[in-house]
């Protein structure tokens, strides 16, 4: 993690890469002061990752993007509020975005999404690791989830949750069972 110095603000960038570079040719490395489409109304996203420093600097920007973010420090905790939702039928009213990391103690991230998508389940769900090859490329993008290496530019993240939620500022439809 780095340091905004304009802001203050922490950021996560990847490390200088001519492969990523931006349409002026400029090396990918972005900051979470970058504006970011707002979207208006209260989406609840559940983050779950077992690194407390990743999960706050993730769940601070997200915040500061007006998203209502619940915390987890594990994947047993992601399970068991997404267990409690399908139960008592909330899901689909109080729950717009999954962000989960993938290794985590109890429940894996992958285990969790094929759980979900098994039910019939469609909430978008954005994947993290540090750990990314082929195979769990192609098993997140079965199950219709983001993959996100880390470590990862902050502004990504960013924006592919703001391209995953409703733009009409309302909560997303109730997921198909």
């Amino acid at each position: 993690m780095e340091q905004d110095p304009k802001l203050g603000k922490p950021f996560i960038a990847a490390p200088d890469d001519p492969a990523r570079e931006d349409a002026a040719g400029a090396p990918w490395r972005a900051v979470a002061s970058s504006p970011i489409e707002a979207h208006s109304g209260p989406f609840r996203i559940l983050l779950a990752e077992d690194d407390a420093d990743m999960r706050s600097v993730v769940a601070d920007a997200l915040r500061g993007d007006g998203y209502d973010v619940v915390e987890l420090a594990d994947g047993g905790r992601l399970l068991v509020n997404i267990a409690a939702r399908l139960k008592d039928g909330t899901a689909g009213d109080s729950l717009d975005l999954i962000v989960s990391d993938i290794r985590m103690p109890i429940c894996s991230g992958l285990q969790i999404l094929s759980a979900l998508r098994d039910a019939h389940w469609h909430t978008p769900v954005i994947l993290m690791t540090a750990f990314g090859d082929d195979a769990t490329r192609r098993h997140a993008e079965s199950l219709s989830a983001v993959l996100f290496d880390k470590p990862f530019d902050l502004d990504d993240l960013r924006t592919a949750v703001a391209n995953l939620l409703p733009r009409d500022g309302l909560t997303s439809p109730p997921p198909s069972r």
